[in-house]
């Protein structure tokens, strides 16, 4: 997360402000925290937006799109930012890959994974980053653990580029 280094000023009238205040007490949150929230959405919203725009577009762009957002998703937000599972209309591979990616990121953060993840039915057949067999036997070795569980081979997992 970016430190703040700007500020934002505002004209409100008192009453306004009183019932802004009310709504960040309720919150459990202070006046700028709760501004800020309602202004940039946390991360959970970017993480389900993500989610829908998975099976609709060029999932390899998506799922790097999310590879960073679980890298860099603060230990303390992770948690909450995750909570949601994937839609069920997802094919298996992409529940799989997503499973794995958070599973992943959670133990790299040292949190514990969302319930939703043990749902996911590993892949019957196992999935190959590459159809070239010669790499197979690197796929087999060097896939996180995650991945591996859900008999997906890949070479690189959370906060890699390939």
């Amino acid at each position: 997360m970016s430190r703040k280094s700007q500020h934002i000023q505002i004209r409100v009238a008192p009453a306004q402000k009183a019932a802004i205040r009310r709504q960040a007490a309720a919150a459990g949150l202070d006046l700028s925290s709760h501004i800020l929230a309602r202004l940039v959405p946390p991360p959970r919203n970017r993480f389900s937006e993500l989610l829908g725009v998975l099976a609709s577009a060029d999932h390899r762009f998506v799922l790097a799109e999310l590879n960073d957002f679980l890298a860099e998703c603060p230990p303390i937000l992770f948690p909450a930012a995750v909570a949601v599972a994937p839609p069920g209309s997802l094919e298996p591979y992409l529940q799989n890959y997503v499973a794995a990616m958070v599973e992943q990121a959670a133990a790299l953060k040292g949190v514990s994974p969302p319930e939703w993840t043990r749902s996911v039915t590993p892949l019957a057949e196992p999935h190959f980053a590459t159809p070239m067999a010669g790499l197979r036997l690197y796929l087999l070795w060097s896939a996180p653990v995650p991945f591996k569980c859900r008999n997906i081979f890949v070479d690189s997992g959370i906060g890699a580029r390939v």
